[in-house]
């Protein structure tokens, strides 16, 4: 696990240059962006490849200036303690725009509404994060999702139209031919602009080895409390105890994604740098979303019929 990295930077320097090519886009072909922003890697990554796109970098290796767009987080307020203090560590180091859309203000206002108190709150972030877009008069949102994380997102074009309701339709995406993008809206209308479509789990980690891009402490191996449920690892919190029967370990863990602490699982793993996972990733059979995703396995169509709906 402690070979030499051998990075094909040809390779990832395709990736950055079409990257920070359609970041560029979205800056010019629209009035209100914003950057989703959870503090995962693959947003971390976006960040990174937007410092690029728009900051100056400095000797020391760090970029001065400002983005052209906020960074936008939306809280289901069950997120994992420690991404929520590296996002606010990062915020005030790069002084750029933090936008929080809170769940817990859906809640209050009765535009989510729980089932019961310790429900999963991911499936519900759409109506917080389709609140914020209206607040904020968003024309598009810059995400960080891949086309090789699932089946619904592999349907996804680069710039996805998304109508006055916020909602997907897949056949109703626009042709991309040539690096060539129709972002006409109407009114009420917005996109989704994803420059790292094109990327998969293994160039994002070879990307974040390659530029030393620091992510929350749960994405390496650490020790945590673990329940075993239904082939998962379910990390032991507050608004995930343990069910009648069942018993809590400690073992050797790290994150392959983040989200919210009701449906993200650890993976085991002796994995604590970068470079070590690029060769764990390389073994992988199984992408991340569906070995440690509780709210993915619900159905083949889970993510597809949530995507209708307007989610990320």
């Amino acid at each position: 696990m402690n070979a030499p990295l051998n990075i094909d930077h040809r390779h990832l320097d395709h990736l950055e240059e079409e990257a920070i090519f359609i970041l560029r886009e979205v800056a010019a072909g629209f009035e209100r962006p914003g950057l989703l922003f959870s503090s995962g890697k693959d947003s971390c990554v976006v960040l990174r490849l937007a410092e690029k796109a728009f900051k100056t970098r400095q000797p020391d290796g760090s970029y001065k200036g400002k983005l052209p767009f906020p960074l936008v987080h939306v809280d289901t307020g069950h997120n994992f303690p420690e991404v929520i203090a590296f996002r606010d560590q990062l915020v005030a180091e790069s002084g750029d725009r933090l936008i929080i859309a809170h769940m817990d203000e859906s809640i209050k206002k009765g535009t989510v509404r729980l089932a019961y108190p310790l429900e999963s709150r991911n499936g519900h972030q759409t109506v917080t994060l389709l609140e914020a877009i209206e607040e904020h008069r968003f024309d598009v949102l810059i995400g960080g999702a891949r086309r090789d994380e699932e089946k619904a997102r592999a349907k996804e074009r680069i710039f996805s139209h998304r109508d006055s309701f916020g909602q997907w339709q897949p056949k109703e995406q626009r042709p991309e031919l040539w690096s060539l993008f129709n972002t006409r809206i109407r009114p009420g209308e917005h996109f989704r602009a994803f420059p790292i479509s094109n990327w998969t789990e293994l160039d994002v980690w070879l990307y974040l080895a390659r530029e030393n891009i620091p992510l929350p402490s749960l994405y390496y191996k650490h020790e945590r409390q673990v329940i075993r449920r239904k082939g998962l690892l379910v990390p032991l919190t507050e608004v995930t105890p343990p069910e009648a029967g069942e018993v809590v370990e400690t073992a050797t863990v790290r994150f392959r994604t983040v989200g919210d602490m009701t449906c993200t699982c650890p993976v085991e793993s002796m994995a604590a740098t970068a470079t070590d996972i690029v060769a764990e990733t390389l073994t992988v059979t199984v992408s991340e979303r569906g070995a440690t995703r509780m709210d993915d396995r619900t159905s083949e169509a889970s993510m597809e019929r949530r995507k209708k709906e307007g989610y990320f």
